[in-house]
């Protein structure tokens, strides 16, 4: 793909953050740029007006085939399908279809450090991020971005070959990408997506793609204790450091736990990354996630001390897994982040409390049978609300007699949701908000999702 985008026709496929982003990046290129969204223009008038500096033209209420005529590339937003009939007869016709982030690694001219994973990616960014801030020093600069924070498009002409960039990597993401980070890290693949990917091998697929297309000069992070991430070895063209929670045999380079540290084992070589005291978040998951940013610092050549000042005082992103307030002795958590069933099981592991769990959404074609399993054992009451609440509480089934599960709620709404958690929740219990499903059959994200959970609990 041509970086020279003067006077190229390109068509912007929704007119989200990443599409606004793109939409600007090839205006200011010299690209003649139309943005095509389905929603009406009444419904994009925030979106048209923030357009307004730049000469785009646009097309509401759906994507017509007409648009690709004498269009010469196609840029996809995150959440845009690939099989929308727009994007599978532009590849017929051979035009280029593209997106954001395969956008920016064809054009940065600074290393790149990538991070995918079903769960963990925004932690594990924030973490390796204030680890290089850390330890970086002017005049380079840490730039963290991608699937989280603001898309990079924009600023990719400013950042200089001395910087360092470390981009969070959504399937979505990835599904189009034509060159790999240097250093690229897999945290873990559990099915996630099933909705927009199909079938489990082509979500695996796309995570994948993070690694295929690296050289021998590159560097690829794997979780020896996740099946799928670990199974990608055999992709590795340069050179591998692994993480997970037992030391390996072995010299090559694997951070692990080993009474109350982190480790870094190199050619035989244990040397203490950190102590896990300072760790602020909850969770064995959540170590996993420490330890996968321990694991990246060390491909990039940091320092302990640099870890060290990464870990100490973050307290965690917002929506994942976030302690919004305790009231009357019960704590209620937000992790409006876990939009898949292994998330939720992830965040039961850390609780011996006992757990009033809000569970629901928008299903996205994901098993629930483990899930529905540990809640039996694992949770006193479950609240269950959206669109996929009957399929849940189908999976999950009625409480038995050696439960530790002892009701099973069915509300409509996340607020009916919350209020029947408030008349069940007791001194001592854990409110938690891990719903296992995406949000968009009520809110517009799982942001949103989160902040309305927030506000209710804070005007209790």
């Amino acid at each position: 793909m041509s970086a020279n985008f003067e006077k190229l026709r390109v068509v912007v496929l929704g007119a989200a953050r990443q599409g606004l982003a793109q939409a600007r990046y090839f205006s200011r290129k010299g690209a003649f740029v139309t943005i095509s969204d389905r929603q009406t223009t009444e419904q994009l008038q925030g979106s048209i007006q923030a357009m307004a500096d730049y000469p785009v033209n646009w097309v509401t209420g759906g994507h017509p085939l007409t648009l690709l005529e004498g269009t010469d590339l196609i840029c996809v937003s995150g959440g845009v399908p690939l099989t929308l009939p727009i994007i599978t007869e532009a590849q017929k016709l051979g035009i280029t279809v593209t997106n954001d982030s395969a956008v920016f690694m064809q054009a940065v001219k600074a290393p790149v450090v990538g991070i995918t994973g079903s769960a963990g990616k925004t932690t594990t960014t924030t973490l390796i991020g204030r680890m290089a801030a850390a330890g970086i020093k002017a005049p380079s600069t840490v730039h963290v971005g991608g699937n989280i924070g603001n898309p990079l498009i924009e600023l990719v002409d400013e950042i200089d070959p001395q910087d360092l960039v470390i981009l969070e990597l959504s399937s979505f993401q990835l599904d189009l990408m034509n060159v790999s980070p240097h250093i690229a890290a897999v945290l873990n693949i559990t099915p996630n997506h099933l909705d927009r990917h199909g079938t489990m091998e082509a979500y695996i697929n796309a995570k994948a793609n993070i690694l295929l297309h690296q050289g021998r000069s590159d560097i690829a992070i794997l979780n020896r204790d996740d099946a799928e991430s670990w199974n990608l070895r055999k992709l590795v063209s340069g050179s591998l450091v692994s993480f997970g929670m037992h030391k390996p045999n072995g010299p090559a380079p694997a951070v692990y736990f080993e009474q109350g540290q982190v480790m870094l084992s190199r050619n035989n070589i244990v040397t203490p990354l950190l102590d896990t005291s300072l760790i602020q978040l909850r969770g064995e998951h959540n170590l996993m996630n420490v330890m996968a940013a321990c694991a990246l610092a060390t491909a990039i050549g940091l320092t302990p001390a640099a870890m060290e000042a990464g870990v100490t005082g973050f307290t965690g992103v917002s929506h994942r897994f976030e302690t919004v307030r305790v009231v009357n002795g019960v704590t209620w958590i937000n992790d409006s982040i876990a939009t898949a069933p292994e998330r939720t099981l992830a965040d039961l592991r850390s609780f011996s409390e006992p757990v009033v769990l809000l569970l629901g959404g928008r299903d996205k074609n994901l098993p629930w049978q483990d899930l529905a399993r540990v809640v039996h054992s694992r949770v006193e009451h479950v609240v269950l609300f959206g669109e996929a609440r009957q399929k849940i509480a189908e999976a999950i089934g009625n409480p038995q007699p050696a439960d530790r599960l002892s009701s099973v709620s069915v509300c409509e709404t996340l607020q009916d949701a919350l209020e029947q958690a408030r008349t069940l929740a007791k001194d001592g219990d854990v409110v938690l908000l891990s719903p296992g499903c995406t949000s968009y059959d009520a809110f517009k994200d799982f942001e949103e999702r989160g902040e309305f959970f927030h506000k209710w609990v804070n005007d209790l």
